[in-house]
């Protein structure tokens, strides 16, 4: 079968591999449909995500049930399925807590279409993907619910949800500032939850430097857009969100968030030397939240604002490209794409 591989920054390669087959009766086999780019691809095709290739990529997307074991009972061949980036058993302690990020059975942080940390699992942009505890992790995708408005349920939309929705109990009373510019999605995912939850009051900050700005985008999806830094420092905020892997942007995201709220980063530091105000969060009662989305866990409340009609995951998408023009779009587009067959 055919597997789009990343080799190394600027470079990809669809790549002739054998085909998975189903090992345990809990497995089921499926077909990519609609697979989106996450924020992490566009940074290891920069140079950015410092992973070395070669391996297959691809880990948003939704699929088509072609095989199913022999336990496999709440699924059925040609069903359309929400895969989760993440490998998870549902049933062990961690998993049934709702930490399925980090599944007792699988190897710390198993997920499909990152191999140097996440495991041999593959990758979406695949003619077929092996799918363990199929009953469990697969989520079935709703009559009506476009594939390629909801491909990235499995990652980015989830990550999105989980850096607002836990933190705005009484939405209308609360404000969330986003900050962002090194993203082309997660960053825009947190303003449409929010949104879409009825905050009263949300910002859009950017740290572009020597990228494309991205703020349109942002005042798009219904955030006011501040300047940085001076347009936050008179403010503070329910919520602040920091997608950008900076410390001077970390720093501020924490000196934004008012007490007793939470400053969520979802931007990955690979650096573990980084600075904190830890007095001034101490005495301000900061929460600082950080860590892989439980994406499994997740993902039933993310698609339930989908499918009710308050999230419209679509107006963060930039381009909806043809399956085989992926290998040619990933190299000319560093945007939100979604590949659809």
């Amino acid at each position: 079968m055919k597997q789009l591989f990343f080799i190394e920054p600027g470079r990809v390669e669809w790549r002739d591999i054998p085909a998975p087959t189903l090992l345990d009766a809990e497995d089921a086999l499926v077909r990519p449909l609609a697979v989106a780019t996450c924020d992490i691809d566009t940074g290891l095709l920069q140079g950015r995500v410092p992973f070395e290739g070669p391996f297959p990529l691809g880990h948003e997307g939704i699929g088509e049930v072609v095989a199913i074991g022999g336990d496999v009972t709440a699924l059925h061949v040609g069903q359309q399925v929400i895969i989760p980036f993440q490998v998870s058993c549902g049933s062990c302690r961690r998993c049934i807590a709702g930490l399925t990020a980090n599944c007792e059975r699988v190897d710390h942080i198993a997920m499909y279409g990152l191999e140097p940390v996440g495991g041999p699992w593959g990758g979406f942009l695949s003619d077929l993907v092996r799918v363990p505890w199929a009953d469990r992790m697969l989520v079935p995708l709703p009559d009506g619910v476009d594939p390629t408005a909801v491909a990235s349920l499995s990652d980015n939309i989830c990550d999105g949800w989980r850096t607002v929705a836990p933190f705005v109990n009484g939405a209308a009373d609360s404000s969330v500032l986003v900050v962002g510019g090194a993203w082309p999605s997660i960053p825009f995912y947190s303003i449409a939850v929010a949104k879409a939850l009825g905050v009263a009051h949300v910002d859009y900050l950017e740290f572009s430097g020597d990228r494309v700005p991205l703020s349109d985008k942002a005042a798009r999806l219904g955030a006011d857009v501040v300047d940085a830094p001076d347009g936050v420092r008179t403010q503070e905020y329910t919520v602040v969100v920091c997608s950008v892997g900076d410390i001077a942007a970390l720093r501020l995201a924490l000196r934004a968030t008012e007490p007793d709220g939470a400053c969520v980063v979802n931007a990955v530091f690979f650096d573990d030397d980084v600075p904190l105000p830890m007095f001034s969060m101490y005495s301000r009662g900061v929460r600082l939240v950080t860590g892989l989305v439980n994406a499994r866990s997740v993902l039933p409340k993310a698609l339930d604002l989908v499918a009710n009609g308050a999230l419209h995951p679509e107006d963060v998408t930039d381009d909806v490209v043809a399956w085989d023009e992926a290998a040619d779009a990933l190299m000319s587009k560093p945007q939100k794409l979604v590949f659809r067959r």
